[in-house]
């Protein structure tokens, strides 16, 4: 199964098929999930969020709960700090998807929730950083480093 371009650095994943579907193992949530090509972008963003940009395994949530309006919503992946409080968001398309601002604009909401300091859109290869400073978002040229 082809999953499109992926210009992240490649990523172990453990692929099992059960019923003719494929499944990938996430090791933090400790179970076997859907490999969708949405899923195969959050595979790779996360291992390089560990490997790249010093995060912690411990720190990262995923489909982390947002509530928009009364809507109960998802977002992708986040990475909270020390303070337990959100510090990065990011926003995982399959690769087939496009970047665009409707994205960055999905993002933006939920980070008006959320109220981390970053923002990173990915489709796996292409992918966007924002820095979030007094409601100002701003494109970054590199990706963010944690610092606990």
């Amino acid at each position: 199964m082809n999953y499109g371009k992926i210009t992240f650095p490649p990523a172990e994943l453990s692929i099992k098929t059960i019923d003719g579907q494929k499944y990938v193992w996430d090791n933090l949530r400790g179970r076997y999930l859907l490999l969708t090509p949405e899923e195969v972008v959050r595979r790779h963003a996360i291992a390089f969020l560990i490997s790249h940009c010093s995060v912690e395994p411990q720190t990262i949530a995923q489909e982390y709960p947002v509530s928009l309006n009364g809507t109960a919503q998802r977002a992708d992946i986040v990475v909270v700090g020390r303070d337990l409080r959100p510090a990065i968001l990011v926003e995982c398309k399959a690769t087939d998807v496009k970047i665009t601002q409707q994205t960055l604009a999905q993002a933006i909401r939920y980070n008006s929730v959320l109220g981390a300091r970053y923002i990173m859109l990915t489709n796996g290869e292409s992918h966007f950083c924002y820095e979030v400073i007094d409601g100002k978002v701003s494109p970054m040229k590199g990706f963010p480093k944690m610092v606990y």
